[in-house]
């Protein structure tokens, strides 16, 4: 069993406020639900501009569940583009 822990910060240069802040997490949130991973907002809660983001997956290969990590980054970068400014992966086996 391996566990893998995506950690994703995101700058969001529109968020005028926590409200919207918290819309574009939200559509975030939404569109990584089609994927095998649990999220939560982990760091920089009051900061407008700022969010950190854990994500979890559990499998049975680490390699999968690269993949899977790899693939949900892609989405969020798809549905917010250029908000990523820094990603970590890391492996508990």
């Amino acid at each position: 069993m391996v566990v893998a822990l995506l950690s994703i910060e995101l700058y969001i240069p529109g968020a005028q406020s926590l409200k919207d802040k918290r819309m574009v997490l939200r559509r975030v949130k939404d569109r990584i639900s089609k994927f095998n991973v649990a999220v939560s907002e982990v760091e920089h809660h009051d900061l407008w501009q700022r969010a950190g983001l854990g994500i979890v997956t559990i499998s049975t290969d680490q390699a999968h569940a690269d993949a899977e990590l790899s693939a949900v980054a892609a989405e969020i970068e798809r549905v917010e583009p250029g908000a990523i400014t820094r990603t970590q992966v890391e492996f508990l086996t």
